[in-house]
């Protein structure tokens, strides 16, 4: 979660792109006929120094770093590396879009038998149509329609409009805000709470009637915070995930009874234990595919109805897991984000780090240097690799879908 305040300026009004007034040469934008039509290159050393009367950025949320001025969505290359991530043929475009309504936040969730993803709705923020009073909506669209859109489009990255399906699910599902798996053929969602409705780890079957099973909602007798984001680690297939203050800090949940913590359960014994703590509002969790690291975002930058800090974390940590303990040792910052927060955050087979940031999707090589962006001009939350080579970006009014050459992530367990 996190999409609110002035970062869903984006949403409702559009924000404005910082650029430099200048030619293409002096803003380091160049062209490789290796590289796919909507790529466009940024050479990093023609903005290190911009000068005395240079156009600096004031703020990390109202403004974006566009120096080329490119009309979205495009691919905003820093490095050569990024173009073994997208292909010569890479292409990315709106799939699905309402532009009075937040229903693509978080929890995207791809179920290979049936080609489909699951997302939810904007949890307590702009244009999410849920507060403590309303649960937010837990929905899917089909690949299949996506691509049958696409071959009929006739164009090479038109934007189509699927259609969206709401999912019904039961009270016990209050939230939802993080989404991962399948896991035994089940989505894992995790529940941010509403009011009294305790939070939760809840079990869904993907196909109707979409069969639901309440794994945890608490710790020793206290209700967790508000569950953000769940993943299954490789190998062990214990879920870890985050609990955070959003749900106070968006007014639909009750003062907070924990620190903001990453928690590890064991789904076969039952066991639960606090793996990382200290953070200021941890976020997105993702593992390497090894699962020897874990990746936290830390979105402390952005608080709610507080408003929005700059001078706070929109961090990336990395940590080293324990095989013994799952315990996270090593903290070491990962990447920090020039535009908004990191958010929810993928990886792909190859180890690079994905997030969703206040600009679209960033991408980091597995040593944090910032490759490129896919540049949407507004906020993703989230996102999920459908398979080898296709990405699905939430940007809570619209899904974006790009066609690119990286391979996945396995997040699907046993």
């Amino acid at each position: 979660m996190v999409a609110t305040s002035g970062s869903l300026t984006a949403i409702v009004a559009g924000l404005s792109a910082w650029a430099y007034a200048a030619t293409a040469s002096q803003t380091g934008a160049t062209t490789n006929h290796g590289a796919p039509p909507q790529a466009v290159f940024v050479n990093p050393r023609a903005f290190n120094v911009l000068g005395n009367n240079g156009a600096f950025r004031e703020s990390a949320t109202d403004t974006f770093f566009n120096p080329t001025n490119t009309s979205p969505p495009f691919f905003q290359v820093f490095h050569e590396d990024f173009l073994k991530i997208l292909g010569p043929r890479a292409t990315i475009r709106a799939v699905a879009a309402n532009p009075t309504f937040a229903f693509a936040h978080e929890a995207p969730v791809w179920v290979p038998g049936t080609d489909e993803v699951f997302f939810s709705s904007n949890d307590g923020g702009a244009l999410g149509m849920s507060d403590i009073d309303h649960n937010n909506q837990v929905s899917k669209i089909s690949l299949r329609e996506v691509a049958a859109a696409i071959s009929a489009s006739g164009a090479d990255a038109a934007p189509v409009n699927v259609t969206v399906t709401k999912i019904d699910l039961p009270d016990t599902v209050q939230m939802t805000n993080g989404g991962t798996g399948p896991f035994f053929g089940q989505l894992v969602l995790a529940n941010s709470g509403r009011g009294p409705l305790p939070p939760s780890i809840a079990l869904v079957n993907p196909l109707p009637p979409h069969n639901t099973t309440v794994l945890l909602d608490n710790f020793f007798g206290r209700q967790f915070n508000s569950l953000n984001d769940v993943k299954i680690h490789p190998g062990t297939n214990k879920l870890f995930f985050t609990d955070v203050t959003y749900g106070f800090l968006n007014h639909f949940r009750p003062l907070p009874l924990l620190p903001n913590q990453v928690y590890r359960f064991d789904p076969t014994t039952g066991s639960v234990r606090v793996v990382a703590d200290g953070f200021d509002r941890c976020n997105g969790i993702a593992f390497s595919p090894d699962g020897k690291t874990a990746f936290i975002t830390d979105t402390g930058a952005n608080a709610g109805f507080l408003g929005n800090n700059q001078t706070e974390p929109a961090t990336i940590y990395a940590f080293d897991v324990d095989p013994k303990s799952d315990a996270f040792s090593n903290r070491r910052v990962f990447a920090y984000v020039d535009t908004g927060i990191a958010d929810g955050i993928q990886l792909d087979a190859e180890g690079n780090v994905y997030a969703g940031c206040g600009d679209g999707v960033q991408v980091w090589n597995s040593e944090g240097t910032l490759l490129g962006k896919f540049f949407l001009e507004t906020v993703s939350a989230n996102l999920v690799f459908a398979g080898n080579g296709r990405l699905v970006i939430m940007a809570e009014t619209a899904i974006f879908f790009a066609n690119i050459a990286a391979k996945a992530n396995k997040l699907s367990f046993p």
